[in-house]
This record gives C-alpha cells, sequence and structure tokens, in this order.
C-alpha cells in the first residue's frame, strides 16, 4: 500500500456499515498519481476504409483471378471467435488471411470458400475491417520479448523495468502485415458490441489510460485505482451495484468490495453462485476468457495485491497458454501475467475468478 493506512486500520474501514472513503490495494505497481490522461485511447489496425462487403479483387500472378463475392456472418462481436465464411472463386490458393491488418488463425480453404476464426478486435472498438486473402500463411505477430496474436498486445506487453510514465504513455501499435496489394482479394468484416463482454472490454480499452473520473473517481490518492477499474468494468458487463459493492458520488463513497483487493477477493468467492463465478489456481489457465478477473499477491502473504481483467487468451506454438489482462497501476491494455509475477515481482502468484458463461 502506498497509503499511510495500515493494513489493520484498512480491514477495520472495510468493516465500517456504509463505508465512504477505504484504502484501495493495488500496493507494489507505482499508482497513477494524477488520475486520468487526457489523450482517449482509439482502436488502432483495424479499421476499414471500405464499405459494405464487396470484393476488391486482384490478379492472381499465373493463375486465375480470385474473388471474394460473399462474407458470412457479415458482423462478428469484438471479441471474435467466431467461424467467418467468404464465398467465391479462385480460392483454392489461399493460405493466410488478416482482419483489419490482424492475422486470422484456423484458415481452410477450397476453390469457392474461405473459413476463418476472427481474431478480437485490436481495441475492442466497433467498426469495419478489411478482410484480405493472402497465398501465403501469415504467422501471428510477435513482440519484443513475447509472442502474441497481434491485436494490440505486442504493446503494454512485457514492462520489464518499465515506469508509471512509460505506461501511461504507450499506445497499442498496429501489427507489422503483409502488403494489401499482394492480396488475392479482399472484402469487408463490420466488429460490433454485441455480447456483454464486448461492453466489458470495449469499457475497459476505452478507460485503460483515460480514467472515468466523474463517474468513478480515482483511488490513487489512496492506495490503487486497479479493484476500483475492475469493478466498472463489471458495470459495463452488466453487473448492478449493491449496498455491499457500490461506488457513488464520482468515489465520495465506496465500499471496500468495490475498491480494496483483500475486501473483494473473498467477495466475490461469496457471491460466487450469484455471479455465475468459479475460483480458479494459476495452472488452471486453460479455464481463462477474456472479460474474467485476476488476481496477484506479489509477496506469498495470502492477500491480494492488485487486480486485473482479462483482454486476450492465446496459445503459444509450443503450448503455453499466455494471458493478458488490462490494468490500472501499471495502466496498459495487455500486460503480461508471466512478465508480472515472474519479472516485474518475482516469486509472485496469481489466480482466477472465472465465469461459467
Amino acid at each position: 500500500m502506498t497509503s499511510s493506512f495500515t493494513r489493520r486500520s484498512l480491514l477495520s474501514l472495510a468493516g465500517v456499515a456504509g463505508i465512504g472513503f477505504v484504502a484501495a490495494a493495488c500496493s507494489s505497481d507505482s499508482p497513477k498519481g494524477s488520475g486520468a490522461s487526457s489523450a482517449a485511447a482509439g482502436g488502432s489496425g483495424a479499421a476499414g476504409q471500405a464499405s459494405g462487403a464487396a470484393s476488391r479483387p486482384a490478379t492472381g500472378s499465373g493463375s486465375a483471378k480470385a474473388t471474394a463475392k460473399a462474407l458470412a456472418p457479415a458482423q462478428v462481436p469484438l471479441t471474435g471467435g467466431v467461424t467467418v465464411t467468404v464465398t467465391g472463386a479462385g480460392l483454392a490458393a489461399v493460405r493466410g488471411v488478416t482482419v483489419g491488418g490482424v492475422p486470422a488463425r484456423d484458415v481452410k480453404a477450397t476453390a469457392t470458400k474461405v473459413t476463418f476464426t476472427a481474431p478480437h478486435q485490436a481495441m475492442y472498438t466497433a467498426g469495419d475491417a478489411d478482410v484480405a486473402l493472402f497465398a501465403d500463411a501469415i504467422a501471428p505477430v510477435a513482440s519484443a520479448n513475447q509472442s502474441s496474436d497481434g491485436n494490440g498486445s505486442a504493446a503494454n506487453d512485457g514492462q520489464s523495468g518499465s515506469t508509471q510514465a512509460d505506461a501511461a504513455t504507450t499506445t497499442p501499435a498496429a501489427p507489422a502485415t503483409p502488403d494489401a496489394s499482394a492480396a488475392l482479394a479482399t472484402t469487408t468484416l463490420a466488429y460490433a458490441t454485441l455480447t456483454a463482454v464486448d461492453r466489458q472490454l470495449e469499457y475497459a480499452m476505452r478507460h485503460w489510460k483515460d480514467y472515468n473520473l466523474a463517474e468513478y473517481g480515482t483511488m490513487n490518492p489512496i492506495g490503487g485505482d486497479c479493484a476500483n477499474y475492475v469493478s466498472q468494468t463489471l458495470i459495463a458487463r452488466g453487473w448492478k451495484q449493491r449496498d455491499d459493492w457500490y461506488n457513488r458520488s464520482a468515489g465520495a463513497a465506496h465500499s471496500a468490495t468495490w475498491t480494496y483487493c483483500p475486501t473483494m477477493d473473498p467477495w466475490l468467492d461469496a457471491n460466487a453462485a450469484t455471479f455465475g463465478l468459479t475460483r480458479r489456481s494459476l495452472d488452471e489457465r486453460d479455464k481463462v476468457k477474456v472479460g474474467d478477473i485476476v488476481f496477484y499477491d506479489w509477496n506469498h502473504n495470502d492477500s491480494p495485491d492488485h487486480t486485473t481483467i482479462v483482454s486476450e487468451v492465446f496459445t503459444e506454438p509450443d503450448g503455453t497458454i499466455r494471458i493478458k489482462s488490462a490494468s490500472h497501476n501499471q495502466d496498459g491494455p495487455y500486460r503480461d501475467l508471466d512478465e508480472m509475477i515472474t519479472v516485474q515481482h518475482p516469486g509472485g502468484t496469481a489466480w482466477f475468478h472465472t465465469f461459467d458463461a
């Protein structure tokens, strides 16, 4: 804790009915002292330039012209994960697909059809994305020290040795992609806010740096804003404030369950059936999904120091499941879990509260 309160006094405050200010726990990640940045988080890498789903075919060298005549579904959730089918002609040579410049997985092609799994939108922002079909397979983009789906997570991915100021000024970079002029054919896919998780991640990406001070204030002056931020994303997902979990008057009144990690974690356990949550250990990461909640214990004292929202989950070629998350303290959209508990906080551990549906 960076507050002058002791842990005992904090816990005493947490137990008082009708709690006003309670210190938040994000102890070892340097808090953002000034609250919000004035810069918006913007969605990079996925805004398409074309409208509709019309094909813009390119002539393949030495082969029949490939054309993309239709795409279904034409609209997918921000979180992706949906199988998309492009129908047309001359498509047998397709080996790689990008959506908004991001490589798609599970690409399969026949002469008249290409299927692929849509990646999540880079910054969970609604809008059109160009779909480009290539003759060469396209590997997922790798960042400097962790490989990634490339959906923005090369930025704020590994933060060993970085400072809070570094994190606050980092903006997600668009991944390197093939030149669109080399595409055999192109079409357009629309990303839309369709699900509860879409709403949660859309909010998380909008406010990872641009704090929502007007509604929820900031808890950085009293120890850290991580739990306040996670709670806000749960409201965006569809949760409602309760007598035992609330933030009112821009943070002027708030419960410890909303703002203080050591109180929020057991509160989630106690209400797991109501919220449809399951507590999972670090070695159950194969059960973790985008939108799930992560808690961290930096010093193995059985009291959480930090919490984040999962923003990306993918599997490395060697089978390693990589988990990225959005957070305050440090502020970032795609922070790597393993780096956080091995490089930034050696000897740390983490666990999850996963949504059952």
